[in-house]
């Protein structure tokens, strides 16, 4: 493999990665925006950012592909510098990271009622973040392709960081919500595919982190490791939209189970979290059924026994409704 197979080849592979995925998330985000979601403004900007950011990462790496392949097609000594948006990258990536580990670990709280679960979470997301821009801005200061490996340990403390807060995320939501599981078939079909999804978001950043740090220890003369880290940030991206787009297709699946209790999603598997409690409405076999303006949750014990209007029905009003709910009630919910 020659220099330029090396250095332009292997980076050009992940450029056309990487704007193959944004072409994707370009995608998610126009149906987010489109969709009748009701997110918190803390949602909406989070994806704002993330539009931002990945809008200008893609046209930087797009700008850095042309001027090491055509401005620069008759200076070779071009291959020895680190342009610019080849900097940007660790920066770009840790904060694409953050905003979704937040969001997951977020997810986590509301679900299990544990604050401090979800601060030791963002303790180290905020200190993987800084370690991410820490490469980022040493790297801009270095420049010089030769002299990188200097950065190896910031590099390993900072994609190791990463990748274990991934795997943590995703072990803890799925052992979360296969305790959530109600023997209910519609219920438990949702709980499964968002089990699924919990295990590609882990499992797809800790690949091309893993892939990362590898190519970056073992072959640091070549910009192999730049397949991996360029198109990284869009993963994370598409992890967290994913997630937000996937409540449409649930809510669906909650609507068509065939007793047709149409469970709201809102106040059971995403519902208000009360301390230890977090997971009562959902941790035992429930029957469930649906009241003029909100769920009521009974035992099936004395189901048949009890009437809608009693006080004794765990109710959940419209009003009290989790603002981080992932489902949306369709109107004939409500």
């Amino acid at each position: 493999m020659g220099v330029s197979e090396e250095v332009i080849g292997t980076l050009l592979v992940g450029i056309f990665f990487n704007t193959y995925l944004y072409g994707l998330v370009t995608y998610q985000f126009a149906v987010y925006y489109n969709s009748p979601f009701k997110d918190p403004t803390w949602i909406r900007a989070f994806v704002g950012i993330l539009v931002v950011l990945d809008t200008f990462h893609t046209a930087a790496t797009i700008y850095m592909a042309w001027e090491y392949c055509v401005t620069n097609f008759d200076n070779p000594a071009i291959l020895t510098v680190a342009l610019w948006p080849y900097t940007f990258t660790p920066i770009g990536t840790a904060l694409a990271a953050l905003l979704t580990q937040i969001f997951l670990g977020y997810r986590m709280y509301r679900l299990t009622g544990q604050l401090y679960l979800f601060i030791i979470l963002l303790m180290f997301a905020i200190a993987s973040f800084a370690l991410g821009m820490t490469c980022g801005i040493k790297a801009w200061i270095i420049e010089e392709l030769a002299k990188l490996p200097v950065l190896d340990g910031l590099v390993t403390a900072w994609l190791a960081m990463q990748m274990g807060i991934d795997l943590y995320i995703t072990i803890a939501l799925c052992w979360i919500l296969s305790q959530a599981k109600t023997k209910f078939r519609a219920t438990d079909t949702v709980i499964n595919r968002l089990m699924r999804g919990a295990i590609q978001t882990g499992v797809f950043a800790s690949i091309f982190s893993l892939g990362d740090l590898v190519a970056f220890l073992a072959l640091p003369h070549t910009n192999i490791y730049g397949m991996f880290a360029i198109p990284l940030g869009r993963i994370y991206t598409n992890t967290l939209m994913d997630t937000l787009l996937m409540r449409e297709g649930l809510r669906e699946v909650l609507a068509r189970s065939e007793d047709g209790s149409g469970m709201d999603p809102n106040s059971s598997i995403w519902g208000r979290s009360t301390g230890n409690r977090g997971l009562s409405r959902i941790s035992f076999n429930k029957s469930i059924h649906q009241s003029t303006t909100g769920i009521v949750v009974t035992n099936p014990g004395t189901a048949d026994q009890r009437d809608d209007n009693k006080d004794d029905h765990m109710y959940v009003d419209r009003e009290e409704r989790d603002v981080f709910s992932d489902i949306k009630p369709t109107p004939s919910a409500v």
